[in-house]
């Protein structure tokens, strides 16, 4: 049904069009006058820092040495056009013999882009977005496509593609990942086939703190896909994690098995929850829900062995599908009890990949956009460096050490272990 729109709805419009940009231009003015004002701040701190080195003729080595010349750089801001103050630094290196040059931190030479807007290409990639679309798609937000054309977008692919391949290759042997989380990723790409996915790996170490451990693509998220991976991790020095995390379906598992045959396992229970109400009709699913909170979230595995129970009974009648789900793999389900209380809530989802992949992750329909096997696993490579930044350690992590020594827990508390017991008092 068509409207004829009033004058005077045009003109709020019209308005609210005006106060928009007004907004974003202010913005962005208060954003190159901050800009401006901090690089200043540090050149004027740098030579006063060498104001002391002076030449025979007791001349300054460090001086202000005018601008460079205008830029615009595309900030979360809006694109913001930046005079950079310019430093002539006189000064040589002893070793090497060289001059030595200013470089800041703030805004790196040349930078067109800052890092905010750099972690969204990656992103926007992963969704499908052409590399000629990155400027005209960004300009209708950052004002600017400076620093965003496709041939810039292309290089960094390519760069991308080379820091990628050299983290497949670096050496494992110094870092002991004690848990492993693990799950396969399909991306929303056109790939060089079809039902490739991403493997990925992501451990704690001893000292608590998340790190990526591996990444490669994948055929259908196979065993010997994952075999490859875990082998070809433990050839460059990886250790067996003491616990892995993951979904029941991966054939993850049976490579796991093969390789690490002393890692305990544990399955997931966001994927667990989502299979079991994918068999029980709509209606059953609050209740459900609730029943199975009860289980993950019980103050002991004894308690939950009795939700489980409980649970069995409730619906194992009309619903034996879905009981079977969870009955079937209790003992892994419910591993996550055997270790510290506080690192629970961590155990038994593989919660860091989910969030990480978030909005972009379950696409098994490739897309006819433009994107290639190894661009894919680089931009995802990308994204999951951008994420590592913001990961904080598991709870108490102080404790990790003690799981990788053997210590036992009982309820989730440390079960004071014999005099002779010397490796876990060493790390306690």
């Amino acid at each position: 049904m068509l409207k004829v729109v009033g004058s005077e709805h045009a003109e709020k419009v019209d308005q609210s069009a005006v106060a928009g940009s007004l907004l974003d231009e202010l913005i962005r003015d208060g954003a190159r006058q901050m800009l401006a004002a901090a690089l200043q701040a540090e050149v004027a701190a740098y030579v006063e820092q060498f104001a002391d080195v002076v030449d025979q003729d007791g001349h300054r080595l460090v001086v202000r040495n005018g601008s460079h010349q205008q830029r615009d750089v595309a900030t979360g801001a809006g694109a913001v056009t930046v005079t950079a103050p310019r430093i002539n630094d006189k000064r040589v290196d002893a070793e090497t013999g060289e001059r030595q040059r200013f470089s800041s931190k703030i805004l790196p030479a040349w930078s067109r882009r800052s890092p905010k807007v750099a972690e969204v290409l990656p992103l926007l990639y992963l969704h499908g977005l052409s590399s000629l679309d990155f400027a005209p798609a960004l300009e209708q937000f950052l004002g600017s496509g400076q620093g965003l054309s496709a041939a810039t977008v292309t290089r960094l692919t390519a760069q991308w593609q080379d820091e990628a391949k050299t983290f497949a290759a670096r050496d494992l042997s110094q870092v002991d990942f004690v848990y492993l989380w693990v799950d396969g990723i399909h991306l929303k790409v056109r790939l060089e086939q079809e039902k490739l996915c991403l493997l990925v790996m992501i451990g704690v170490r001893a000292d608590g703190r998340k790190e990526l451990v591996a990444l490669t693509d994948g055929y259908r998220e196979s065993t010997q896909s994952w075999a490859g991976l875990l082998r070809e991790a433990k050839g460059r020095g990886m250790r067996a994690p003491v616990l892995a995390m993951g979904d029941g379906a991966l054939g993850f598992w049976a490579a796991l098995r093969d390789v690490f045959p002393e890692t305990r396992e544990q399955r997931c229970w966001f994927h667990k929850s989502a299979n079991v109400l994918a068999a029980l009709p709509k209606s059953a699913h609050p209740a459900a829900v609730t029943a199975m909170q009860q289980i993950y979230n019980a103050e002991n595995g004894d308690l939950a062995r009795v939700a489980a129970k409980a649970f069995a009974i409730d619906y194992g009648v009309k619903f034996p599908k879905a009981v079977a789900k969870i009955v079937d793999e209790l003992d892994v389900l419910l591993e996550f009890y055997n270790y510290p209380a506080e690192h629970w809530v961590h155990l038994r989802t593989t919660n860091p990949i989910e969030s990480t992949f978030a909005t972009v992750r379950h696409r098994t329909k490739v897309t006819k956009g433009p994107g290639s096997r190894a661009a894919g696993l680089a931009m995802a490579f990308k994204l999951i460096e951008a994420a590592e930044l913001r990961w904080r350690a598991v709870n108490a992590p102080q404790l990790v050490a003690l799981v990788r020594a053997g210590a036992t827990f009982r309820h989730g508390k440390l079960v004071e272990r014999s005099d002779g017991d010397t490796d876990v008092q060493a790390v306690a």
